[in-house]
């Protein structure tokens, strides 16, 4: 790592040379080229000069420790304390910004969520789900907004598609697609008996204008009633919108706005992503295999992920990884294993551990 990041430094010193040479200001496009790739540097050479400078403390502390003055060994014991974690935290650090970037990690994202198999309990859990990305989102200061959602009468949440826009926020979402399986006590249950149910996930790259054209004849919108909670507004005014892609049959439902405008924006906006996800899936497979292989079936064999309440205990079988931390990973405390899942995906160790499972 520490090689990578000299040859970086290096790189990062003849920028700044270069951008201030006068005849290098003379070429704008070739200048500007360069100062994007200094900017994008920034960040890691500044971390690096921090992790350097708290690494050297470490390595002056570890050498006082093996002196005979006892003062200084209690000095060097308390540097240690302090220094020992902060070094492990900017080498984590470098090592995510040093992961090789895909081209849609900054794009933003169409969330999907359904229930699946366990009827009114994979429902609640659905909820569950749509809480705990909106928390982790607001920790990350993305914005999230909810384009429709269907509930059953106790709050489940049968289907739900939301916005999330930010930085970086594909990077960090992609690996959420798949069945996240839950094992639990309902609330319902007398006996106690702890219940298996499961809901997918879907996270679909935001399509943009250069990614997909949609023509215009190529759309039917009609406009309806909202439906569900809302007061009189949602009797009065027909602000629901409903869009239909002629040539593939995609419908996206819009009813969270109460603006019609606002409402057609979004769904264009989902549209736009799903259509799009249509024709890249269709160049590999048909659409239905795809869709079919990035969330599965929503059987809970099919599970990415386990929840287990009664443990406390969230599980990533991909990786391996289990922390003991659920309450604070459902309140949006989701780091630990996003972090494992995008290190692991830009190494091949993601891939190879999913054709360990198949």
């Amino acid at each position: 790592m520490e090689e990578k990041l000299e040859a970086l430094s290096v790189r990062f010193e003849e920028l700044q040379h270069l951008l201030a040479d006068p005849e290098m200001i003379a070429r704008q496009e070739q200048w500007q080229q360069l100062a994007r790739e200094h900017a994008e540097l920034s960040e890691i050479i500044e971390l690096y000069r921090q992790y350097k400078k708290v690494k050297s403390s470490v390595e002056e502390a570890h050498e006082l420790l093996s002196g005979e003055d006892a003062e200084m060994r209690q000095l060097a014991e308390a540097e240690l304390e302090e220094a020992g974690p902060e070094l492990a935290r900017l080498q984590k650090e470098l090592e995510q910004l040093l992961v090789p970037s895909d081209p849609e990690d900054d794009k933003n994202v169409v969330l999907e969520i359904r229930a699946g198999t366990g009827g009114e309990e994979a429902a609640l859990f659905g909820m569950d789900l749509l809480r705990m990305y909106g928390k982790y989102a607001e920790r990350r200061g993305w914005k999230m907004e909810l384009v429709s959602v269907s509930q059953t009468d106790i709050g489940g949440v049968k289907e739900a598609e939301c916005l999330i826009s930010g930085a970086k926020v594909y990077r960090s979402l992609k690996y959420e697609s798949g069945v996240h399986r839950v094992q639990r006590i309902p609330a319902t249950e007398s006996g106690g008996r702890i219940h298996t149910s499961a809901a997918t996930v879907a996270v679909l790259p935001e399509a943009t204008d250069v990614d997909v054209s949609i023509a215009p004849g190529d759309i039917i919108v009609e406009t309806h009633r909202s439906s569900g909670a809302g007061g009189q507004h949602i009797n009065k005014t027909e602000s629901a919108i409903r869009m239909i892609h002629i040539p593939t049959g995609i419908v996206v439902n819009c009813q969270d706005e109460r603006s019609q405008i606002k409402n057609r924006e979004k769904a264009m906006q989902v549209m736009k992503t799903r259509v799009a996800d249509y024709y890249r899936s269709a160049a590999e497979k048909e659409y239905s295999d795809s869709r079919r292989s990035q969330i599965g079936s929503g059987d809970r064999s099919e599970r990415i992920r386990t929840y287990n309440f009664p443990q406390g205990r969230v599980t990533d079988h991909r990786i391996g990884l289990t922390l003991y931390k659920l309450d604070a990973f459902m309140n949006g405390e989701m780091d630990e294993i996003i972090d494992a899942l995008v290190l692991a995906g830009s190494t091949g160790e993601l891939l190879d551990a999913q054709e360990e499972q198949e």
